[in-house]
This record gives structure tokens, sequence and C-alpha cells, in this order.
């Protein structure tokens, strides 16, 4: 199974996002932080990222006469490259979108089903803007969002530190203006 087929699965990435803060952490201790997904799916899930190298065995040690494992997410492993998203068919990218967009929802609807969640002091958010931008004004807006979340994507664990998950998501949603001034240009390039 490559990158792109053991990633769009919302099960194995609410594992990636719960190994992404760079911790060892168990099987039991996955399953606590998932807990609408059954155990069983759980350990399918870890094994079939384990065995397609997004996760690694850390540890190993004897409990009750059973081997427990601690496993660690290798990151350079757990990215959809740049090269399989420009190859990826417009279906590719819906099963990738409905992928995230499923995850994202049983990843905010386990942390509203926890007794210490607070919407609000958390500073939860969901707001979408509508902004209208030129292909220069997106290449600079990602680059300006990239330079504020790349340097915190390396932060560790800490006392004082809750884990987010921060999802930007953009696309174009009114084609018409490009499309109008594309086919007008065509138009005045032919003879009359």
């Amino acid at each position: 199974m490559d990158s792109l087929e053991l990633l769009v699965h919302p099960v194995r990435l609410r594992i990636v996002h719960a190994m992404s803060g760079g911790q060892a952490l168990t099987t039991a201790q996955l399953c606590a932080r998932m807990p609408d997904v059954s155990k069983a799916t759980v350990y399918r899930h870890v094994e079939l990222l384990t065995s397609g190298g997004i996760l690694e065995v850390d540890s190993e040690q004897r409990v009750r006469g059973a081997v427990e494992r601690h496993y660690r997410l290798r990151r350079e492993r757990a990215v959809i490259d740049a090269d399989t998203a420009a190859s990826a068919s417009k279906d590719d990218h819906r099963r990738i979108f409905a992928a995230a967009m499923a995850t994202l929802l049983a990843e905010f609807s386990t942390y509203l089903d926890r007794d210490e969640a607070h919407p609000t002091e958390d500073m939860v958010g969901y707001r979408q803007h509508a902004v209208w931008l030129d292909h220069d004004e997106v290449v600079e807006l990602i680059s300006d969002m990239r330079a504020a979340i790349v340097p915190r994507l390396k932060n560790a664990p800490a006392p004082g530190r809750s884990q987010y998950l921060l999802s930007p998501i953009m696309f174009p949603i009114d084609q018409s203006n490009a499309t109008t001034e594309t086919t007008a240009a065509r138009n005045t390039d032919k003879p009359n």
C-alpha cells in the first residue's frame, strides 16, 4: 500500500494525529484517545501503518505475559508528497478531502465528548472566509500561512501545551470570473 492509500483513511489519519507530538504510544493509549473506535479497528490500522513504514516500533516490554509495543511516528513518511498530489486524479482528490473531513468531524466529536471540553475557553475556531485573490496573492497567502505554521510544527509536548488540530483548507469556489476572462481572451484572438 502506498502512502496515499495508507493515509487516506479517517482512523489512520487520527492515529497519525495522535502520534504527531513525537511521543511513543502503545495501542492501548491510542484506543484511549479514540474511544469511539473499536480496539480491534485501532490494532488493525496500527499494524497497517507499521507494515507501511509510517509507524515504527520504538520499544517493547513484557506486561503480564504479553509484549507491549510503543510505536513512534516516522514524520517524513506520514505525508502525501508533492509528486503524488500532483499526479492524483480528481477522484483521488475527492477521496483525500472526504477522509480529511471525516477525520476532522471525528476528532471534533471526540473533543466535544470530553467532560473538560470548553470550546470558548479552548479558543476553538471554525470560521470560513471567502476572499478574492489572484494567483500571486494565493502564493503570497500560502507563504504567509507557512511562515506562521511551520515553526510551530516543531513544538514538542510540554507542560502547559495542548495539542491542537489545525486544518487549513483552501480552494476556489467561484470560477465564473476566471472563466469569463479566459473566454474573452480566446474570443479576441479569433479573426472576425
